[in-house]
């Protein structure tokens, strides 16, 4: 297999929402460090991406929104397009440090279209929220939207796309809603009780492409071994249908039982099993090709770091043990640079993964939305959704 590409730059960094937003870019910062220092890294050429133009842009966001964008540093709150907001603050080059993010993800596209990876991973994209005329959640021009319309005009007629975040993954679902070419799965905690409240089992797309939409949605406290029951009982049996030839990933992390913004209790261990079951599915269905993207996650030092640098190892075959002690230079980089934040000393939480998998005829809270979604969705693709095997 060519060897998989990782893009990073400290210039992506530029992407700062500012003050005490929660999305902020040291959760990048420390995830590279973290990954360099565990060796996780060694001897890979980091690929250094140039800001997507403005015919890229396009592919997922009207004329008007992107003019409004470079606007908004000059003319302040009064900008629109969910600009200004408490979300999405408006920032100096913001037009610039969005467009990095974008052509970041799109790098990694083009090295896997163009044959020279099976594999790429870009922590730093993920901005799954951004519509085609507004910023939402945290997000300014959609990385995943753009990519995959990118891909399909360079050798793809058939993309998967799979979203792991706590949040749906509605910006992406709205730009394919319409599209037979691309499968959009999300598991997300559920829209009842989380924003954006969309995300619902019975959102299965339209216009010729109903059941290229497919959503899980979970109940809050869901823990890893019910989350992996839920994606084990809807993912594999769709990808084997789509017969997908990229499997394109968002792998947001604040799913964690510690983020401070949802209310999953997934580990680092779950978020580990996550990445390798992807691995495996990808391999499996899609000729070995796997884009991955990073995504939210807001406990900045105890989670993301390590949560990353397990999504790092696995794109690169390098994984990661558990049991692995934390480099002693980053905790002690990270403790004076966060006192009061009690640091992990290995790259576990020490959780199970282990689980049952669905059909077992014993009733796990998560088996509401497998079933929903299974009903919803399974018919519309040949499959019996009241039958495991299937």
């Amino acid at each position: 297999m060519r060897p998989p590409a990782v893009v990073w730059d400290s210039a992506l960094l530029g992407y700062d929402l500012g003050g005490q937003h929660p999305f902020n870019p040291v959760r990048l910062l420390l995830t590279i460090r973290l990954a360099t220092e565990l060796g996780v890294l060694d001897g890979v050429e980091l690929l250094v991406p140039d800001a997507a133009g403005d015919e890229e842009l396009l592919r997922a966001h009207v004329p008007e929104y992107l003019a409004a964008v470079r606007q908004a540093p000059l003319v302040g709150w009064d900008v629109g397009h969910g600009l200004g907001t408490d979300d999405n603050p408006v920032f100096g080059d913001m037009h610039d440090a969005s467009a990095l993010v974008v052509g970041s993800t799109l790098l990694a596209a083009r090295k896997i279209a163009e044959g020279e990876a099976t594999r790429a991973v870009n922590i730093a994209g993920g901005l799954h929220h951004a519509m085609a005329d507004r910023a939402s959640g945290f997000c300014v021009y959609n990385d995943c939207s753009v990519a995959i319309s990118w891909l399909l005009d360079h050798g793809f007629d058939r993309i998967a796309y799979v979203d792991t975040d706590v949040h749906h993954g509605d910006g992406v679902q709205a730009a394919f809603y319409d599209d037979p070419r691309v499968l959009t799965i999300s598991l997300h905690q559920h829209p009842f009780t989380l924003w954006p409240g969309t995300g619902y089992s019975a959102e299965v797309g339209r216009n010729g492409a109903e059941g290229t939409a497919v959503n899980i949605p979970l109940p809050p406290r869901t823990r890893d071994a019910s989350w992996l029951r839920a994606f084990h009982a809807v993912v594999p049996s769709l990808l084997a249908q789509f017969e997908p030839q990229l499997l394109v990933t968002q792998c947001g992390v604040d799913s964690h039982d510690e983020d401070p913004l949802a209310d999953l209790s997934l580990s680092v261990d779950g978020h580990r099993a996550i990445y390798a079951t992807l691995r495996e599915l990808a391999g499996t269905y899609a000729g070995g090709r796997w884009l991955a993207v990073g995504g939210g996650g807001y406990q900045l030092v105890r989670v993301v770091p390590r949560s990353w640098t397990h999504l790092i190892a696995t794109v690169l075959d390098r994984d990661v043990a558990p049991d692995t002690r934390l480099p002693p230079e980053w905790v002690a980089d990270v403790g004076r640079a966060a006192p009061d934040t009690e640091i992990p000393v290995a790259m576990t939480d020490g959780a199970e993964t282990a689980f049952k998998p669905w059909g077992d005829e014993v009733d796990d809270p998560v088996d509401i939305a497998i079933r929903d979604t299974r009903r919803a969705v399974f018919p519309l693709h040949g499959l019996d959704p009241d039958d495991p095997r299937d």
